[in-house]
């Protein structure tokens, strides 16, 4: 499994917006060994507010070939030289691969 992050800090009040702009259906949706996207918000964050973004695939082949797709490469063509919004103080990407996955006790299932 490999997991991408996009930790997005934004001046406060802004954080819905970039929940909602990341909680909309898109072209990720629906793509070949996609497990799923979780966007959360840093409750502890108090001069700024912290989006973290995560994308869990299936595979690092699963997400090379996003990136690798028509839709992946048109988008980022389409928001070529474009500014961030005002209110995006930073954004760092990160990328990980899964090792171990150990369930909780009630997230186990019965023998």
């Amino acid at each position: 499994m490999l997991i991408q992050t996009r930790t997005i800090v934004v001046q406060p009040g802004n954080a819905d917006k970039v929940v909602e702009r990341f909680s909309q259906e898109g072209p990720l949706d629906g793509r070949e060994g996609l497990l799923d996207i979780t966007v959360m918000v840093n409750k502890r964050s108090k001069e700024t507010e912290e989006v973290l973004v995560l994308i869990r695939w299936e595979s690092e082949e699963a997400w090379k070939n996003w990136e690798k797709s028509p839709e992946h490469i048109q988008g980022h063509r389409n928001s070529k030289g474009k500014q961030p919004p005002e209110y995006v103080i930073s954004t760092t990407v990160s990328m990980y691969e899964v090792k171990k996955v150990r369930p909780g006790k009630f997230g186990q299932q019965a023998e």
